[in-house]
């Protein structure tokens, strides 16, 4: 199987961290990862040191998916042949993704008229305002409609990244890479968790909760039991995790099991019986029903689609 060619598409000034959430996830060994910009040679970066871009905007033309980390300032209007060159690439079927202000590049070219899309929440009323045609969601970690996919701030690139990974090689692959850079494979909530001015009230973190669960997911744990080991009321806990992960306790646990029950449907030949076991989902039925609404398709299609008859290489993402 050829790697997947994803290529960044860089510009002045332009921000190291959106580029690196990319290349650290792209560099795996079933990626082929470079970068470019309209003219080849020195870019500055808001860090204030030089990268160099090797290739052009024709590196668009051979790509698979084709990254924007991030467009600043993001007034600067895309020039004719930028704009080109990303709907070329569009029209032949490549992946366009942006990340933080990215989404006005590509909103420039006309390809996220009546699409829902997002980005960092401090730029979200300024992109709805210059492109009343889009459908900006000021609250979501990123959206992925599959041929363009947007994130919200800077380190969502990495959450859009490893989303993208998982579409195309499965949660495990997409583990694999995270634990190699020790950064959580999947991230619950929206971008309300970061809005706020200061951090919780000691006592009111959930960091200590999350841990637990993810130790604990065998076990029928329900929202009352989280509840009772806070110390707090099931009201109580839900509005922590409101505005803690910008999401209900009730909908992050079953995220949790979901995503367990995806890497052991990927790493291992247990019946769907254990997975619900060792999950917490209980039964096969109930795995089955839980895992059709959340992932769009059966437990045992996802295993067909995600388990190669030969066993993959992980050495580079280890």
């Amino acid at each position: 199987m050829s790697p997947h060619r994803v290529v960044a598409l860089v510009s002045a000034p332009q921000g190291s961290f959106e580029l690196g959430c990319v290349a650290g996830v792209f560099s795996a060994d079933r990626y082929r990862f470079t970068i470019c910009a309209e003219r080849p040679g020195p870019i500055r970066t808001v860090q204030g040191f030089d990268l160099v871009a090797p290739r052009g905007l024709r590196a668009l033309d051979h790509s698979d998916t084709i990254v924007i980390p991030g467009w600043l300032p993001n007034h600067r209007e895309p020039s004719p042949a930028v704009l080109r060159a990303l709907r070329r690439a569009h029209d032949r079927g490549a992946r366009l993704v942006s990340i933080c202000s990215g989404a006005f590049a590509l909103a420039a070219t006309g390809l996220l008229d009546g699409r829902r899309i997002t980005t960092h929440w401090r730029y979200c009323d300024n992109l709805q305002d210059r492109f009343p045609a889009v459908q900006v969601d000021p609250d979501v970690l990123y959206i992925d409609h599959g041929d363009i996919a947007t994130s919200a701030g800077s380190g969502t690139g990495y959450d859009l990244c490893l989303q993208l990974v998982r579409n195309d090689h499965g949660a495990a692959y997409a583990a694999r890479i995270a634990r190699r850079m020790v950064m959580p494979p999947h991230r619950e909530g929206g971008q309300v968790q970061y809005r706020a001015d200061e951090e919780p009230p000691p006592g009111e973190s959930l960091a200590a909760l999350l841990d637990w669960v993810s130790g604990h997911l065998a076990e029928p744990i329900t929202v009352d039991d989280l509840a009772a080991r806070c110390n707090v009321s099931p009201r109580t806990l839900a509005r922590r995790f409101t505005d803690q992960l910008g999401t209900a306790p009730g909908q992050w646990l079953l995220a949790q099991r979901i995503a367990r029950t995806r890497a052991l449907l990927e790493e291992t030949d247990l019946p769907i019986e254990t997975i619900a076991g060792h999950t917490g989902l209980s039964s096969a039925t109930n795995l089955r029903r839980r895992f059709q609404k959340a992932v769009g398709t059966t437990p045992s299609a996802y295993r067909r689609s995600f388990r190669a008859s030969k066993a993959p290489d992980w050495s580079s993402v280890m």
